[in-house]
């Protein structure tokens, strides 16, 4: 018998009911919030209405609302990680020398030796063009 298996599966633990951990920390710290403004702002009635709603539909945002298929949180990391970095890419060529490795033989002739060192060639045609390329002549 065969039985498939998903592939992909990226889901949270619930910690708290039906909430994950994350949403649970958004919901209940805006519950929190709003618990001790109402001692605050008892007086003042309507701001503590306005100013519940802003925070109570913030929570709910950044705990419940995907956008493009990612969370709020992770959705606005991006985009300010992307606003604030620079959008200029340059390709600067590193000037590194070539390493050139020499074996020790022992007990080996000097006609030997000569037929195995590494020769390293001239500069042939590569270098010529990458010059050009790197200066735009023609």
């Amino acid at each position: 018998m065969e039985f498939h298996v998903p592939q992909f599966i990226e889901m949270e633990t619930k910690i708290v009911g039906p909430l994950t951990w994350k949403q649970f920390i958004f919901v209940g710290g805006a519950g929190v919030v709003v618990f001790f403004l109402y001692f605050f702002l008892k007086k003042f009635f309507m701001w503590f209405i306005m100013i519940s709603v802003f925070l109570v539909g913030g929570a709910l945002a950044l705990a419940f609302l995907p956008i493009a298929g990612q969370p709020l949180p992770t959705f606005l990391k991006n985009f300010f990680s992307y606003s604030v970095a620079s959008k200029i890419y340059l390709w600067q060529k590193k000037k590194v020398p070539p390493k050139v490795v020499y074996e020790k033989k022992v007990g080996l002739f000097k006609e030997d030796l000569e037929r195995t060192s590494l020769k390293i060639a001239g500069g042939g045609r590569l270098r010529g063009l990458s010059m050009q390329i790197e200066t735009r002549t023609k």
